[in-house]
């Protein structure tokens, strides 16, 4: 396989549907219509993807799953930025996959590896059960949380321990669910005197907002001690780059 830059693995247009899950002939009419960008001409004319094609593709199956069309999955497309890392993507599917209500559905373990868009393994599995992505309902069937696999399966493909991710997941979800507590009460207070389809419609509204608000406010801030903990990190190291504006070079 050759690569379309330093840290990328440039995929062929088969390897690129199989890992998304959908069809050769879906890539193609997503490309004819405009909502993923052209692939790398490699040797002998061959098209190379790479991981903005397949985040894109992604975006668009979770769009479509959640009823969109492609008239408004097109205009949704043209208000992203067109440079937005396959990262930024996977953010903007996360905040439509929140939109729908959690859907269990119970699969066998081929159907899983399929819509995994790759083989998984007994040990991919029982990481994706140790995070709540899937559960084991029988001999060979599986629950499985669709709006969640996908992101279970970004998840095995990064460089830390099972016990590292799964610690870091309850943190998420102890703060996740006290910022859902008190905005819920500051909701709460705040229409407690309107009739009940006004509050069913506010949460209806306000749902997608909050998602939104929540990832980008958390984006923020990861990056903020991101580059805190960087810049320590070479301030002690003494990295070049890192003098005092006004420090004169060491001769």
């Amino acid at each position: 396989m050759t690569t379309t830059d330093a840290d990328e693995p440039a995929l062929t247009i088969d390897e690129l549907a199989a890992r998304a899950g959908v069809t050769v002939r879906t890539v193609r009419f997503y490309s004819s219509r405009g909502l993923l960008p052209p692939p790398v001409i490699g040797p002998r004319r061959v098209g190379h993807y790479g991981g903005d094609h397949l985040a894109r593709l992604a975006l668009i199956e979770e769009m479509q799953h959640q009823g969109m069309t492609l008239a408004a999955i097109e205009r949704h497309l043209r208000q992203l930025p067109p440079d937005l890392s396959p990262h930024d993507l996977a953010v903007h599917r996360a905040v439509v996959a929140s939109w729908a209500p959690e859907s269990l559905e119970t699969v066998s373990r081929r159907e899983l590896g399929r819509r995994a868009g790759r083989p998984l393994t007994d040990e991919d599995v029982e990481r994706l059960a140790a995070m709540d992505v899937v559960a084991r309902a029988g001999e060979d069937a599986f629950r499985v949380d669709s709006g969640l696999l996908r992101l279970g399966v970004e998840m095995l493909d990064v460089p830390l321990s099972q016990e590292t991710v799964l610690a870091a997941r309850t943190t998420l979800i102890e703060h996740a669910r006290a910022a859902a507590h008190e905005l819920s009460g500051l909701l709460r207070d705040a229409v407690a005197e309107r009739d009940t389809r006004d509050v069913k419609s506010l949460s209806a509204h306000m749902h997608p907002l909050v998602v939104q608000a929540l990832l980008t406010t958390f984006q923020r801030s990861l990056r903020e001690e991101l580059r805190e903990w960087v810049d320590t990190a070479r301030a002690e190291d003494g990295a070049p780059g890192d003098r005092a504006p006004g420090d004169a070079p060491s001769a």
